[in-house]
């Protein structure tokens, strides 16, 4: 059991940039991939970074890709997503998310965070 706590959202300015956290509590994090997911209002669910158990794998889909950054630090049970560039359309909540395999579907996550919002005005 892995429990996970995101921050670091909030409002900012088209072409700004932003770093949210993931914290995770009980099970050692390095047991599971993790991605980051948002939802924007009205909107499914998607992946928009994964990172496997040693960070030695990432994937973003095209949409943020050169622009999010995913990193973690296992020995301080930490993930992070780096947003730059941001653009109106990256506004939703964020999630974090920790399961078995590094992929985008949404149900391979077992855990989940509550989510942070990030807003970004034009």
């Amino acid at each position: 059991q892995v429990h996970l706590v995101e921050s670091g959202g909030g409002l900012v300015q088209a072409g700004g940039s932003l770093r949210l956290s993931c914290a995770a509590s009980g099970r050692a994090l390095s047991t599971y991939s993790m991605a980051w997911f948002r939802q924007p209002p009205g909107n499914q669910r998607d992946a928009v970074a994964l990172i496997n158990q040693d960070g030695t794998f990432t994937y973003y889909p095209d949409s943020v890709k050169g622009r999010f950054t995913i990193s973690r630090d296992n020995a301080r049970n930490m993930v992070y997503l780096q947003l730059n560039s941001l653009k109106p359309e990256d506004a939703a909540v964020y999630y974090c998310a920790a399961g078995p395999e590094t992929v985008i579907n949404k149900s391979a996550y077992d855990y989940w965070g509550q989510g942070t919002r990030v807003t970004v005005s034009s």
